[in-house]
């Protein structure tokens, strides 16, 4: 719709969103990004928090393993 022509501000309120949420979007994914990077950009982040918390559990099960063996010896 912005290609089309329409204001910004127009956008904001067809769409019910404040200035606030469109700055805070386009300091976050920037002008040139296409919808299909957006997607991307998305799984990426959560592939990575699927990771970290992976990490955290896993890190989680060594430091009681090693409790455990610290105790037996």
């Amino acid at each position: 719709m912005a290609d089309a022509g329409w204001p910004v501000n127009k956008l904001w309120r067809h769409y019910g969103i404040s200035s606030a949420t469109y700055d805070k979007w386009k300091a976050q994914y920037g002008e040139g990004l296409e919808a299909s990077d957006v997607k991307r950009l998305k799984e990426l982040e959560y592939g990575n928090s699927r990771l970290k918390r992976m990490y955290e559990e896993l890190s989680l099960k060594n430091a009681a393993l090693k409790d455990v063996l610290a105790k037996k010896l």
